[in-house]
């Protein structure tokens, strides 16, 4: 389980070191840093990718996702001055976890006359066991050019390959031979799962019919969801399934038709002569069926984040929700990002940890966080 997720210099999260829980809600108020909070995890997932850059690039790139405050916060009483950078410009992304560890580092590019000058160069990797960056811990490094990893035999070789300044080491090296542990960690940041705006409008893709095949994992468009669904019916954890739509619905049924080849979502619900069709849904019904797809997954990952899940639900549709996640959190680490004080609520009464973030001089903190509050976190030196 990831225990500590740190941000160094992500928009307005200049030096969050966050700890999380096997359910972890992530709430505040609006502006206060949770979407920030949300991508910076998205965008370390996609260092296992090697879309880092990329992905930076699409935000604007580094200059406009670089922290835009000073480098200290001023003394009280005083305005905002310019500063002198007293330490290498870069974005920094972290976790640590019960057994591995992994943190990256982004920074400037070198002048070039490149038509891609302006995208990062990844400055510092470290992939480390234990909870703790130490120098014992330390399991592969690539500082710059240069990468190395301890052998079988706990001694330092250095790998005699030159990775581009945009490619991630766990990405591209990752060998069961040479660097076992950099495979390890690539496939487990590989499975993190993130779901977000999942659409119900009348043109949603959920609300067709379509032809399904096995899908144990509901895409993040929601258009196999009569597939997935159907899924968990037959090799997943049905019973769960049908007690979380009679939660939400009390007396519905859920089930999938076959009709010619193609899948659709029935629900049938007390007083009414046949099932609805997903089409006839409402947008709130639709969405918490995408939910449940999503977290009763039959496959489920080490990892699972969702951005505002309660986004056009019914109030009384929250607490089944909570339930549903709550059910999910006996295989899944699941991080939760909500703005609805309701969905806290009830998640805290599912045994959820709370991380509430606030803006402090323009950069987020997390509330009752003290300077030694936080969880230990050392980043590697470039």
């Amino acid at each position: 389980m990831i225990k500590v997720l740190a941000v160094e210099n992500y928009r307005s999260l200049r030096d969050l070191v966050v700890p999380l829980d096997a359910i972890t809600v992530v709430t505040g108020a609006n502006g206060s840093g949770k979407s920030s909070l949300y991508r910076a995890l998205r965008l370390l997932s996609e260092c296992a990718r090697g879309g880092a850059v990329a992905a930076l690039a699409a935000e604007g790139g580094l200059p406009s996702t670089l922290w835009a405050g000073p480098d200290h916060p001023p003394r009280d009483g005083h305005p905002v001055q310019g500063t002198v950078r007293d330490r290498p410009i870069g974005l920094r992304l972290g976790f640590a976890a019960d057994d591995f560890g992994y943190a990256v580092d982004l920074g400037q590019p070198q002048p070039s006359q490149s038509a891609f000058s302006l995208d990062p160069e990844i400055k510092v990797e470290a992939v480390w066991a234990g909870p703790f960056l130490r120098p014992g811990t330390l399991l592969a490094e690539r500082n710059h050019g240069r990468i190395k990893v301890r052998d079988g035999d706990g001694a330092w070789a250095v790998l005699d390959h030159r990775l581009a300044t945009f490619d991630s080491m766990i990405a591209e090296l990752a060998d069961p031979r040479n660097a076992p542990e950099l495979l390890d960690m690539r496939e487990r940041i590989r499975g993190w799962r993130f779901y977000d705006h999942l659409r119900t409008d009348a043109a949603a893709p959920a609300r067709e019919t379509r032809i399904g095949t096995r899908t144990p994992v509901l895409g993040h468009d929601g258009a196999d969801l009569a597939a997935a669904l159907q899924t968990i019916i037959e090799i997943g954890d049905h019973e769960a399934l049908a007690e979380a739509v009679d939660r939400a619905f009390p007396g519905s049924r859920l089930g999938v038709d076959l009709d010619g080849g193609r899948l659709g979502v029935r629900l049938r619900q007390p007083g009414l002569l046949r099932p609805l069709a997903a089409a006839e849904l409402s947008d709130g019904t639709l969405r918490y069926l995408l939910w449940a797809a999503a977290l009763l997954t039959p496959r489920p990952p080490e990892l699972f984040v969702c951005n505002e899940p309660e986004t056009s639900l019914h109030p009384e549709l929250i607490a089944p929700l909570a339930g549903l996640i709550a059910t999910a959190s006996k295989d899944t680490q699941v991080i939760v990002v909500s703005h609805s004080a309701q969905l806290v609520a009830a998640l805290e009464g599912q045994g959820a940890a709370t991380v509430e973030l606030r803006k402090e001089g323009g950069r987020t903190v997390v509330a009752g966080q003290g300077i030694l509050d936080g969880p230990p976190w050392h980043w590697p030196k470039r």
